[in-house]
């Protein structure tokens, strides 16, 4: 029977962390034992952590291309002025080859499954042979109201398509301020359909500006450019989501709906969310944040309200990387009291909770099939290092 022993198993369930453990799997990858062993008697004893697969909850893989062009820290208007200036500067072939080999080194690292955001096919061929599972979030814009139903018109052909690839699709709304509020309401209703939203919200204080006081970096590039802007209540861009969310269907919402971001998120927008949405869950993207306006999420405070928190990488548009270990090690060195079990749980469990592939995936269980990564040069206490990198066992 196939084996593995480390230094720590952590299995995310029961019995928690073994140290000096094994995992026994069938030859499909289906855990049939785990335990403690015997260093000295084991053939390959790893020293480093063997953990399950990891679930990247918010990525871009069709934006790869975009790899190492984009400046740091211009802040939201300046990131969207590039991706602008930047989008489809790369013949088609280009960009598949790119995504080819982000999709292969992510599998590689141990990522068995991803929230991806597609504007468009290009990466839908590939998601259909690899086999990293998918759920391919069909994102939409639209600032003016009166494009309305062709933008929907589009999306929803877009679905068919990613459906004839045998993906798993739903259509989502990007964020508040690049959509019409009739927009926002119209894709949610869509995306609700299929039981999964993916929004990205509140991820910086520009956003925050234009909904609270229709002011600031964003509001005058959207003024500029002669596009409506989004209307301004005096709240959150978090509670006019949920008003327009509202729209779509009367609260409570049963759905998985992700939370994308969610830099600036209070306890009022954490409230507000819970009184309305019986499966919340945020994705937390840090490398991303500090990329664009060098800021990060709330941790401590989503933490101390109990949310269901899930790790992205976002885009090589706004990253070095689409490294899932990367950011739990970016995670841990501002937030030290954040342990590698608990930030383990938000990479795999969580994320396969969000999916509802948690039967399956997200934890090292006899019976599951949740693939086996390991993770080494560990520090002290059992915490990562900027050394600390990942490699498919299984």
């Amino acid at each position: 029977m196939p084996r593995v022993a480390a230094e720590y198993v952590f299995t995310l369930g029961r019995p928690g962390v073994i140290r000096n453990g094994f995992v026994e799997y069938a030859p499909d990858g289906t855990v049939i034992s785990m335990g403690e062993c015997d260093p000295s008697r084991e053939k390959d004893f790893l020293p480093g952590a063997v953990v399950p697969c990891f679930v990247n909850t918010h990525c871009h893989v069709e934006l790869s291309y975009m790899w190492k062009l984009f400046r740091k820290g211009t802040g939201m208007a300046g990131f969207i002025d590039q991706i602008n200036a930047l989008r489809d500067t790369k013949p088609l072939e280009e960009k598949i080859g790119d995504i080819r080999r982000w999709m292969e080194i992510m599998w590689n690292r141990g990522v068995s499954a991803m929230a991806d955001i597609s504007n468009c096919d290009d990466s839908f061929e590939i998601k259909k042979a690899s086999p990293m599972y998918t759920r391919t979030f069909l994102e939409v814009f639209g600032t003016e109201p009166e494009d309305c139903p062709e933008v929907m018109a589009g999306v929803m052909k877009l679905k068919e398509v990613a459906e004839s690839f045998g993906l798993d699709a739903s259509p989502t709304p990007h964020a508040c301020y690049t959509m019409s509020p009739q927009l926002v309401s119209a894709v949610s209703a869509e995306g609700l359909k299929t039981g999964f939203l993916s929004f990205h919200s509140e991820e910086t204080q520009e956003e925050e500006d234009m909904i609270r006081y229709g002011s600031g970096a964003m509001w005058e590039n959207r003024k500029a450019a002669g596009m409506s802007v989004p209307p301004v209540t005096g709240q959150s861009s978090l509670l006019y989501f949920l008003d327009r969310l509202q729209k779509a269907h009367p609260a409570p919402f049963d759905e998985h709906i992700l939370l994308v971001h969610e830099v600036c998120m209070d306890q009022e927008g954490i409230d507000a969310v819970r009184k309305v949405m019986r499966h919340p869950f945020i994705a937390l993207c840090p490398c991303s944040n500090i990329f664009i306006h060098n800021a990060l999420p709330p941790v401590r405070l989503m933490r101390s309200n109990g949310l269901k928190l899930t790790v992205g990488t976002d885009s090589l548009s706004s990253n070095d990387d689409l490294d899932i270990v990367r950011e739990l090690y970016c995670l841990q060195s501002n937030f030290k009291e954040l342990e590698l079990d608990e930030l383990l749980t938000w990479a795999c469990l969580n994320g396969a909770e969000f999916l509802n592939k948690e039967s399956e995936l997200g934890s090292i269980e006899v019976g599951k099939k949740p693939g086996l990564v390991f993770i080494d040069n560990l520090g002290p206490e059992c915490s990562l290092t900027p050394e600390s990198t990942s490699r498919r066992i299984i």
